[in-house]
């Protein structure tokens, strides 16, 4: 992996339209070299590689639904519980003016 330099990190500050003093530049450069350090840790791990990579870190248990039918009530049904419908659609007061 290439490391980054002062030049890198003042263009990517300028393609992001910030000004980085050398101080800030220099801030930015300790937390890459920080970073890179932890990768190349988790880099060393024996066997890392024959890993499958996760889009989840979590085993999901999930249980569909049977393909059993459930009945519903019916729209009209539904539609009597309103005090205004106007074409199977129950009306609202405006609540913005």
């Amino acid at each position: 992996m290439s490391k980054f330099t002062k030049e890198m990190i003042n263009d990517y500050a300028d393609k992001l339209l910030i000004g980085l003093t050398d101080e800030e530049n220099q801030t930015v450069l300790d937390e890459f070299e920080a970073i890179e350090a932890r990768m190349d840790l988790i880099n060393e791990i024996d066997g890392l590689s024959s890993v499958e990579p996760m889009h989840y870190p979590y085993i999901i248990e999930s249980n569909p639904r049977s393909g059993d039918v459930i009945k519903n009530d019916s729209v009209e049904d539904l539609l009597k519980n309103s005090d205004k419908v106007s074409d199977r659609e129950i009306e609202v007061p405006k609540v913005v003016g």
